[in-house]
């Protein structure tokens, strides 16, 4: 971290503002070579930026001078706010260049909050999620990791173990002093609570993920039934091609909705039919991975008809699905009455609806909304947020329950103490206070460049 940095915080294209940041050290020297005059560090000021090398003027624009370690990367920083026109912009990036600066990496000014100890690791993550954010839930959740809500949890199930280590290693490192016969026992109470904690936040711990990611619907039936009647309904536009012709759709089609303020990917799937064309087998195979995967998929049935070719489908139906009667408008047929005890007797949700005319889709989107948030809303800020966070909460468990089970089959403390301390270690590495190295690549590639 000895070079300076600079690069846009601001979207490439016409904009009224464009922002240049420029952290490391040397920032203020080129602050003051840019627009020379004294700076008030944190007060914006009016200057004209001129080139070094000839003294032309570059452009009007706000600066201002940001001294570590009081700044986002904890470094000495600074920040152009430029006319945003593409021809300024360039010009400016071309004159820093030219003055020995470096364009940052994606997520390197991020990356230096973190090594300067201005965020822990999940912070830092969390700045990638509010950039990202797209509903109103992503937004809370990032802002809550970002202001250190998840980091605080780990770091009491961490700060609890390390009490009950030190009693494990009194009775271990001075076992001819006094130390009284219990002090094992008496680390066992919070280990287990600990583990049990653990234990509950995991069983909650896709609800994080989900939220960043969305919550996944898959629309499953046989073909002709509306599947992509009812997606293109949903998206409110024309996505999926809609023909009379059984198996038109040969691939799964996505789209994003937000609903009631969480990001949704509803997947229109092929058909489940067995065929000879090897192209729609194909994404009969599609569809059925894409149902196994989905948080929730709604089977569609065709309730005017009479071939009951659904019954092809039930077997990637689960009981708190949904059942979708589509063209209730017309006469019901047998495959109509099936499904619906079908439904019923598997404890599966059922809603009738007219694709053609609309009716009943306002009560069934509706009900999706309220589906959606009973699964993603929750009292407690969620444990983990991404798959890596699972992965250490599910080992630092595993620890504490191995570590239990020799306080309680008689093995020695020592082992006990080991798993303990695994288990510290593997709380530690979410927030990155310890081996991070391994991780820090992956996480900070994601960012985009600026940030």
């Amino acid at each position: 971290m000895s070079d300076t940095i600079f690069a846009p915080a601001t979207a490439a294209g016409r904009a009224a503002v464009a922002v240049i940041r420029i952290s490391g050290p040397v920032s203020r020297e080129t602050l003051w070579a840019l627009a020379p005059g004294r700076l008030s560090p944190r007060r914006a000021s009016l200057r004209a930026l001129r080139r070094p090398s000839d003294g032309a003027v570059l452009d009007q624009a706000l600066v201002l001078w940001l001294p570590g370690p009081a700044s986002f990367t904890g470094e000495d920083s600074a920040e152009l706010h430029l006319h945003g026109g593409a021809a300024v912009t360039e010009a400016v990036i071309e004159t820093l260049l030219a003055m020995g600066l470096r364009l940052a990496e994606p997520g390197e000014f991020t990356r230096r909050a973190f090594e300067h100890g201005r965020l822990d690791l999940a912070q830092a993550e969390a700045v990638a999620d509010l950039v990202d954010a797209e509903t109103e839930a992503q937004r809370r959740q990032a802002l809550g990791q970002l202001d250190g809500e998840l980091s605080a949890r780990h770091t009491a199930w961490r700060e609890g173990l390390i009490d009950a280590l030190a009693s494990l290693e009194a009775a271990v490192d001075f076992p001819d002093e006094e130390v009284p016969e219990a002090v094992a026992e008496q680390a066992r109470a919070p280990i287990a609570r600990v583990a049990e904690q653990l234990a509950d936040a995991l069983a909650d711990s896709s609800r994080g993920q989900r939220v960043r990611e969305g919550f996944r619907i898959a629309l499953i039936g046989a073909p002709n039934a509306g599947k992509s009647s009812l997606l293109n309904a949903l998206a409110g536009s024309d996505r999926a091609i809609v023909t009379a012709t059984p198996g038109t759709t040969r691939d799964v089609i996505e789209v994003v909705l937000n609903l009631a303020g969480y990001r949704v990917t509803v997947a229109d799937t092929a058909g489940l039919r067995h065929s000879e064309d090897p192209i729609e087998a194909e994404g009969v195979r599609r569809a059925a991975d894409r149902a196994v995967g989905a948080d929730l998929r709604l089977l569609v049935v065709d309730s005017a008809a009479a071939d009951e070719a659904w019954w092809a489908v039930v077997e990637w139906a689960k009981p708190g699905d949904l059942l979708v009667l589509n063209k209730a408008d017309l006469p019901q047929g047998s495959s109509g009455a099936t499904a619906r005890a079908w439904a019923e007797e598997h404890g599966m949700e059922t809603h009738a609806l007219s694709l053609s005319t609309g009716a009943g889709f306002q009560a069934m989107s509706e009900r999706l909304s309220v589906r959606v948030v009973k699964a993603l809303a929750g009292a407690e800020f969620p444990a983990a947020t991404r798959a890596r966070h699972r992965r250490d909460l599910e080992a630092a468990e595993a620890h504490l329950r191995r570590a239990l089970a020799e306080l309680d089959g008689g093995l020695a403390v020592e082992l006990a103490a080991e798993d303990v301390r695994l288990a510290a270690r593997c709380l530690a590495r979410i927030g990155g206070r310890i081996d991070a190295e391994d991780v820090l690549d992956l996480v900070f590639a994601r960012f985009c460049i600026g940030k």
